[in-house]
C-alpha cells in the first residue's frame, strides 16, 4: 500500500468530530455484534427453530420499513446529534433490560421479539440521522472516504464481536453479552456529547408531513440513477439476508458445529466485509458504478456456492467473499446515493435507502426461515443466491449507463 493509499484511508480522521465519532462508534459496534450473535444463538437454543430466527430478525427490522421515512423527515428538520444521543440512550436501556431478563431467567422468545421490535423502531429514527450526519462531520469532499471508513469500522467490529461473543457464550452465557453491549453505548454517547459542531440552520417545514415525505420519495423514484440503485439494494437485501440469518442453522445442522463454529463463520464473513470496506475507501470516488455491478454478480454467485458446501472450512472460505461482495454492493450504493442526493432531501432519500437495505431484510429473513424448515437450508440459500445473481445481471448496469449519459459526478 503506497503512502497515497494510506492518506486516503485515514483522510476522514483529520476532522476532530469524526475522530470522536469513530472511536465511540467502534466500541459500540463491537458491543452490538456481541449482542446480535448472542441473541441469535439464544433464540436457536430456546427453540431449535430457523423460523424463530427469521421472526426475531423480522421484528427487529420491519419497523425500519414502516417508520424510516418519518425518521428521514425528522433528520432533515431537527438537530441530528441530539437525535443520535436519544436513540443511543434508548438502545442502551433495551440492552440492559435484555440482560436483566437473562440474569433472572425470565427470558422468553416472545419478549425477545418484542424488544427487537422496539429496537427496530429506534433504528428507524437513528439510521437516516446517522447517515446524513456524516456530511456534517467531514463535508462533501471527504464524504466517500468517510462512508468507506464507517463501513471499515462496522466490519472490524463484525470480526471482533462474534469472536468475543463465541468466548462469552462458551464461558459466562448470553446475559453478560447483553450487559457488555449496554455498557458499550456509553462510548458513542460520550463522543457525541463532546463534539463541537457549527450551528446549521434547518429549513422551515414545507407543507404537511406526508407532503414532505412525498417530495423525497418522488425525487428518488424520478431519478434515473438513484432508482436503480435502490431497486438493486432492495432485491439483495430481501433475498441476501438469508445468508446471515440462517448461519446458526448452517453451523449446527449442515456442518455439525456449535457456537464456536457459528462465531467462526460470522467472523469469516466479517473479515470479507472489512476487506470490501477497505477497497471502497481506497478507491475514493472513482469506478463506483463498475464496482457495484461486479459486487452484485459476485455476491449472488458466492451465495450459491456457499449453499452447496458441506465442509466447515470450505464454508468458512466462501463466507469471506460473500461478506466482501455484500458490503461492496451496499456501501458503493450508499456512497452513490448520498453523492447524488441534494442536501435538503438527503435525510429523506437516505431513509429510502434504509427502507431498501434494512427494511426489506426482515421480510426476506422471515420467508427464508420458514422456507428453510420446508425445503432445507441448502436449497433455500441456493434459491436466494440465484435471485441475487439475476438481479445483478438485469439491474447491475442500468444505473451506471444512465449515469454515464448524465456525466454523473459519482461516475
Amino acid at each position: 500500500m503506497t503512502p497515497t493509499d494510506w492518506t486516503a484511508l485515514i483522510r476522514p480522521l483529520r476532522h476532530r468530530n469524526f475522530r470522536l465519532f469513530a472511536s465511540g462508534q467502534l466500541i459500540s459496534l463491537i458491543g452490538t455484534w456481541v449482542q446480535n450473535v448472542s441473541e441469535a444463538w439464544l433464540v436457536y437454543r430456546l427453540t431449535g427453530s430457523s423460523a424463530a430466527l427469521g421472526l426475531v430478525r423480522f421484528a427487529g427490522l420491519a419497523p425500519v420499513f414502516v417508520l424510516a421515512l418519518i425518521g428521514g423527515d425528522f433528520a432533515d428538520r431537527a438537530n441530528r446529534r441530539y437525535i443520535l444521543l436519544g436513540t443511543q440512550t434508548v438502545s442502551m436501556i433495551l440492552a440492559f433490560i435484555l440482560a436483566a431478563l437473562c440474569f433472572t431467567e425470565q427470558i422468553e422468545v416472545w419478549i425477545i421479539v418484542l424488544l427487537a421490535a422496539v429496537l427496530g423502531a429506534v433504528h428507524a429514527i437513528d439510521n437516516p440521522a446517522r447517515q446524513s450526519f456524516v456530511v456534517e462531520m467531514v463535508g462533501k469532499e471527504d464524504l466517500p472516504s468517510a462512508i468507506g471508513f464507517n463501513s471499515s469500522m462496522f466490519h472490524t467490529a463484525r470480526i471482533i464481536g462474534p469472536t468475543v461473543a463465541g468466548v462469552l457464550l462458551a464461558t459466562v452465557g448470553e446475559a453478560w453479552c447483553f450487559t457488555i453491549n449496554g455498557l458499550s453505548f456509553l462510548a458513542v454517547i460520550g463522543s457525541l456529547a463532546i463534539m463541537r459542531l457549527p450551528s446549521l440552520p434547518k429549513p422551515a417545514p414545507q407543507g404537511a408531513l406526508l407532503t414532505r415525505i412525498k417530495a423525497g420519495t418522488s425525487y428518488a423514484w424520478a431519478s434515473p440513477t438513484i432508482r436503480p440503485l435502490l431497486m438493486l439494494v432492495a432485491v439483495n437485501s430481501l433475498f441476501g439476508s438469508s445468508f446471515l440469518v440462517l448461519m446458526p442453522v448452517v453451523a449446527k445442522e449442515v456442518l455439525g458445529r456449535g457456537a464456536d463454529g457459528y462465531s467462526l463463520l460470522m467472523t469469516a464473513a466479517g473479515i470479507g466485509s472489512l476487506m470490501g470496506a477497505l477497497i471502497l475507501t481506497l478507491r475514493r470516488n472513482t469506478g463506483l458504478w463498475t464496482l457495484r455491478t461486479v459486487a452484485s454478480l459476485g455476491f449472488g454467485l458466492t451465495l450459491i456456492l456457499f449453499s452447496l458446501s458441506r465442509t466447515f472450512w470450505l464454508s468458512m472460505l466462501l463466507a469471506l467473499p460473500a461478506g466482501l461482495f455484500m458490503i461492496l454492493l451496499m456501501a458503493t450504493s450508499n456512497t452513490l446515493v448520498q453523492t447524488l442526493a441534494p442536501d435538503e432531501l438527503r435525510g429523506r432519500v437516505m431513509a429510502l435507502f434504509a427502507m431498501m437495505f434494512m427494511g426489506m431484510s426482515p421480510f426476506g429473513s422471515l420467508g427464508a426461515g420458514f422456507l428453510a424448515e420446508s425445503i432445507g437450508v441448502g436449497p433455500t440459500l441456493s434459491l436466494c443466491g440465484g435471485v441475487c445473481l439475476l438481479a445483478g445481471i438485469f439491474l447491475g448496469r442500468t444505473g451506471s449507463l444512465k449515469a454515464k449519459d448524465m456525466t454523473s459526478p459519482a461516475d
